[in-house]
């Protein structure tokens, strides 16, 4: 039934129901006297239109009565009083009097057959789509075919504890219709009222091909409500039977954040990874740790799991086994600091890896301020010996992992990958390996992003602390860093500082708005709370300095930093005197440096000095 055909038939019906209600109370009071027939058709009329007026008023007629609760039982009483209180008035203005008792048995029998016709309604749409008084009601965001799936899982499975009971669809050719009885109620933008008036529990996201931008949208909305939001899994995963269309998860940071996949050049990979020896340095970590996974999926024919923790090169290699087939990769494990050249060396030799990725590094910028002679030690000093013994035993192709703190660097840790990364262009000069570094922004969900700070915050009840209320920061997810990071080895000619263009900045109190909600709370119940700018750390970050910009893509949303300043001589005089230096005076030094112009020496003339190796032992 359309809306218009609806609207028209309950018209007529509480037309019928309020002459009915005169008539029948007229017929039950006995007033004395047959001079009160004019005076109640025109109480009748008023009464009539009064009815229509408030119905109107209160959306009467808009009411999805199969899921009629106590709002909507208020709303019935206001409609019926105020209508019959006008036609007390309308008495009383024409005729000087008010027939109180025939307006009492009016009102009654008004309420009886307005409440009565509704909640026929309902009992016909309970004996036609029975429920389970237990299960919890839910409203479906699409109305697709993805959502149809959804919602007849959702009616066919008794096991399942929701029930649907209405769409929410932008189509606005599908709105007021119904879809295997469930009404599609209107557009993303009403879905707070929709659960306010539906008592709605639960709000399922069933559009699979929603970008994150969309999710994102939808998120804010269902974020007004108290309703718990869960999202449908991929598409491929329902097709491949994977996941059951019932099987929702919890909506993540990463939906809301992530950017759109990047789709990876598998023929260039493979010819570069497929059957060929790989080294993954600081393998155990979050971005080392799925740089990894990721590479298992090319076949290497052997996967060489290097990195300074135990436990972490323990849990990735067990990891691995489970995943791979022991027949199809031969995974290898090392446990070793970068900091050691003559381990570094050893390792190379004795693997004769074909590609390198170098991951491991300090990242931590509170920590490395405080500690910036252990950032010259791993992430100078490391990656110059990993870099010398790459080039020393023949490496293919060497893929360093870099960060946007490098640009115009205002932190130790930043300063210190802005100098591994001219250590590594410098290689690039010297060596018959191609060097290559890879810059991103913030990862979500790795050991140092505020992801977990703020996780352990809200499970505590806050207060989430935050720096600065207009701190912003690039994110992408781990799996996208990683592929970027495999797919720079393709790409890979020598010499690059490759960079992701990672779209649009984001608040970081925003991000934690989004946690907060995402953990069913609200932001008042938690509390946000500015601690103020830490030593190093800038209110925004940027993935190129002015002098590197190349706007030329090179792949798709990748693009490839022009080179411009190679201190090798001064980041010799650093590693090699950085132990006379104070706290200070090295953070100092390392700043400067790492922001210092100098044009860059010509790659068609390089110096070919070699690269000293410092072993520091642990």
């Amino acid at each position: 039934m359309t809306y218009r055909k609806r609207f028209s038939l309950l018209i007529l019906i509480d037309t019928a129901i309020v002459l009915t209600a005169v008539f029948i109370s007229r017929l039950l009071i006995n007033v004395g006297s047959n001079d009160v027939t004019a005076p109640l058709l025109v109480s009748s009329l008023a009464l009539m239109v009064s009815h229509h007026f408030f119905a109107y008023r209160y959306k009467l007629y808009k009411k999805a009565w199969e899921y009629a609760s106590f709002g909507e039982l208020l709303i019935i009483i206001k409609s019926v009083t105020f209508s019959i209180a006008t036609a007390a008035l309308i008495q009383l203005v024409f005729v000087q009097d008010v027939y109180f008792r025939i307006l009492a048995v009016t009102w009654m029998l008004h309420m009886l057959f307005i409440g009565g016709s509704r909640l026929g309604w309902r009992i016909y749409r309970d004996i036609r789509y029975p429920k389970v008084q237990s299960k919890k009601r839910a409203l479906i965001i699409g109305a697709g075919s993805a959502g149809t799936m959804v919602a007849r899982q959702l009616l066919n499975n008794k096991d399942t504890e929701l029930q649907p009971v209405a769409f929410i669809d932008d189509d606005t050719k599908k709105h007021k219709l119904d879809i295997m009885g469930i009404p599609v109620i209107g557009g993303v933008s009403q879905i707070e009222a929709a659960v306010q008036r539906l008592a709605i529990e639960n709000i399922i996201i069933a559009i699979p091909s929603l970008g994150r931008k969309g999710i994102n949208t939808i998120f804010q909305e269902c974020a007004k409500t108290k309703a718990k939001t869960k999202i449908l899994p991929m598409i491929e995963d329902l097709v491949t039977g994977k996941v059951s269309v019932s099987q929702f998860r919890d909506v993540q940071v990463e939906d809301l954040l992530g950017r759109e996949p990047i789709e990876l050049d598998i023929e260039g990979i493979s010819e570069y990874v497929t059957d060929r020896v790989v080294l993954v340095t600081g393998a155990g970590g979050s971005i080392g740790s799925e740089i990894c996974r990721q590479l298992a999926n090319f076949h290497p024919r052997k996967l060489v799991l290097l990195g300074h923790g135990e436990n972490s090169i323990y849990a990735i290699e067990m990891a691995l086994r489970d995943a791979v087939p022991p027949s199809s990769i031969e995974i290898v494990t090392e446990i070793a600091d970068i900091q050691d050249a003559k381990k570094m060396m050893k390792v190379m030799q004795h693997y004769r890896p074909d590609v390198v990725y170098h991951a491991a590094a300090h990242k931590h910028v509170p920590l490395m301020e405080r500690n910036p002679e252990e950032a010259v030690k791993n992430n100078i000093i490391g990656t110059m010996n990993v870099a010398k013994a790459a080039s020393r035993f023949g490496v293919n192709t060497f893929v360093m992992i870099s960060t946007d703190k490098a640009v115009n660097p205002t932190s130790v840790m930043g300063a210190s990958k802005r100098l591994a990364e001219m250590v590594v262009q410098h290689m690039d000069a010297v060596s018959n390996t191609k060097f290559v570094a890879v810059r991103f922004g913030n990862v979500l969900g790795s050991r140092g992003s505020v992801i977990p700070l703020f996780k352990k915050q809200i499970e505590k009840g806050g207060p989430v602390t935050v720096t600065h209320p207009d701190m912003v920061r690039y994110f992408m997810t781990i799996p996208e860093a990683s592929r970027l990071v495999i797919q720079a080895g393709a790409l890979a000619k020598g010499g690059e500082i490759f960079v992701l263009d990672m779209g649009e900045p984001v608040k970081i109190v925003d991000l934690a708005k989004n946690l907060i909600r995402l953990s069913g709370s609200s932001v008042e119940e938690i509390g946000l709370e500015y601690t103020g700018v830490r030593p190093g750390e800038k209110l925004f970050e940027e993935l190129l300095k002015p002098d590197e910009v190349h706007e030329k893509q090179v792949y798709p949303k990748i693009y490839i930093g022009q080179t411009s300043n190679l201190l090798i001589d001064e980041i010799e005089e650093i590693v090699g005197n950085y132990s006379k230096y104070d706290t200070s005076l090295l953070r100092e030094t390392l700043l400067k440096l790492a922001n210092q112009r100098r044009d860059a020496p010509s790659q068609t003339s390089p110096v070919l000095l070699p690269v000293p190796l410092i072993s520091v032992s642990s």
